[in-house]
């Protein structure tokens, strides 16, 4: 069982940076490769960036690349997502999640077993 906590979030102007952590409970957190995503109102859930159990290897969606950076920190079982050069498009509240299932493609979000309560951010034009 692994539970997770975002923090974080926030209103920035654009232009501006966040750093998003995600702290997990439980022994097993440095088992589980962990993705960000994010929803804005009315629209659906979306993929940001994801990172191995062994920190190894990341993905980002193409949205964000150049921009966010995904890191772990398997000690203090946290994850963490740096939001540099924010956007008004950015908006809405981000989630983290674990999955075991990540081989090739990113894990579809119905594939990731537990999943944080959110952290808002708010980019102001």
């Amino acid at each position: 069982q692994v539970q997770l906590v975002e923090s974080g979030g926030g209103l920035v102007q654009a232009g501006g940076s966040l750093r998003l952590s995600c702290a997990a409970s439980g022994r097993a957190f440095s088992t589980y490769a962990m993705g960000w995503f994010r929803q804005a109102p009315g629209k659906e859930r979306e993929f940001v960036a994801l990172i191995s159990w062994s920190g190894g290897r990341t993905h980002y969606a193409d949205s964000v690349v150049g921009r966010f950076t995904i890191s772990r920190d398997n000690g203090k079982n946290t994850v963490y997502l740096q939001t540099n050069n924010l956007k008004p498009e950015d908006t809405g509240v981000y989630y983290c999640a674990a999955t075991r299932s990540w081989t090739g493609s990113p894990p579809a979000p119905s594939r990731y077993e537990y999943w944080g309560q959110g952290t808002q951010v708010t980019v102001s034009s």
